[in-house]
């Protein structure tokens, strides 16, 4: 069994594929500088949990002595500021991939996501469409790319994962906003009409295609793969399975788009929204990939649809709200202040 390395352990997909690791039996070292990791996995002797910031090299390097495998989950989320998001991305990517090769440790996989295409102009996307990064998060991500295809030349096996919007058991962050508005009986607003097809993905679907480029071939795995659901509808239909679960009989309420958008700018602006660019700029917008590299080249078959994923997501956060009360941040883990959205809330 392999010794797996996971930067931002802490996070959403890291417990995720920590767990998914341990069921196949092999161990996991959490490398992340928050200090939450409060799952129930922090007494498995399985789990190392170590609490440093991948921008310190001296200590990322030592961690990282005698693990096998490197997943590189760690960022710095939109929300963030922007030091803080170039500093993580960039110069924390270079060092992951730095203390790997310095620790003999040849296969890398690297976390990226689909936000590297900017807005896009159509759609399927595929892995050889322009990369154009919206903000600082945008533009960080595409030079972290280059930075792993740099040690790609160098010889090292660095497998890049471009995922859409994932979500799963753990996932707060704005999707929190939409499970507070179902359980609390009110009807959710859209930007838009919400007959955009919006891709979405399941974490336990991207763990699967994390390991699948760990255990396959280096031939196989070494390129850029776009990693989805298979099945998805409108956003519209796929939201309102969750309405439709909550039970109040609420419906998905569409507003023209470019009003909404405006505002939200200038909210984002004060610091009065809870959304960054990127989401409600292509929020309206149809959204998804070609996953046909990966099913092709390295065997990925999803098994979760966008409504899946969607209620999957909800029963946890159900069943778990309690433990997250009070709790804000600008992380996937707790959920994102609703800002002016509260007052919205009430006209709902």
């Amino acid at each position: 069994m392999a010794k797996y390395f996971i930067t931002g352990g802490a996070g959403f997909l890291g417990i995720n594929l920590t767990r998914y690791l341990l069921e196949k039996g092999h161990t996991v070292v959490s490398y992340d500088f928050s200090p939450d990791y409060d799952y129930p996995e922090k007494t498995n002797t399985a789990v190392t949990v170590i609490k440093k910031d991948i921008r310190h090299y001296d200590i990322l390097e030592a961690a990282m002595k005698g693990s096998n495998i490197v997943v590189h989950c760690a960022a710095a989320l939109p929300l963030y500021s922007e030091e803080e998001i170039l500093t993580t991305d960039i110069d924390g990517t270079k060092n992951v991939l730095t203390a790997a090769r310095k620790n003999g440790i040849n296969r890398v996989i690297h976390i990226s996501t689909t936000a590297v295409y900017g807005i896009p102009d159509h759609h399927p996307l595929f892995e050889t469409d322009p990369l154009h990064g919206v903000g600082p998060y945008g533009r960080a991500k595409i030079a972290a790319e280059d930075i792993c295809l740099d040690f790609r030349k160098q010889g090292m096996v660095v497998p890049i994962l471009r995922p859409k919007s994932f979500i799963g058991p753990e996932r707060l962050g704005v999707f929190a906003l939409f499970y507070d508005w179902a359980q609390d009986g009110r009807n959710f607003p859209m930007i838009g009409s919400g007959n955009n097809r919006y891709q979405l993905l399941d974490v336990w679907d991207l763990c699967e295609a994390i390991y699948l480029c760990a255990v396959l071939p280096e031939d196989s795995v070494n390129d850029i793969f776009n990693i989805g659901a298979e099945k998805f509808a409108t956003m519209k239909e796929d939201y309102q399975a969750v309405l439709d679960a909550a039970g109040f009989g609420k419906k998905i309420v569409g507003f023209p788009a470019a009003p909404v958008i405006w505002a939200l700018r200038v909210l984002e602006f004060l610091h009065l929204s809870p959304l960054y660019k990127w989401v409600y700029e292509t929020a309206c917008e149809d959204s998804f990939v070609s996953i046909e590299k990966a099913k092709t080249q390295i065997g990925f078959r999803p098994l979760y649809s966008n409504k899946d994923a969607l209620l999957r997501n909800y029963d946890w956060y159900m069943r778990h709200r309690k433990d997250f009360e009070n709790k804000a941040g600008v992380s996937h883990r707790v959920p994102w202040k609703q800002g002016i959205l509260s007052l919205v809330k009430k006209l709902f």
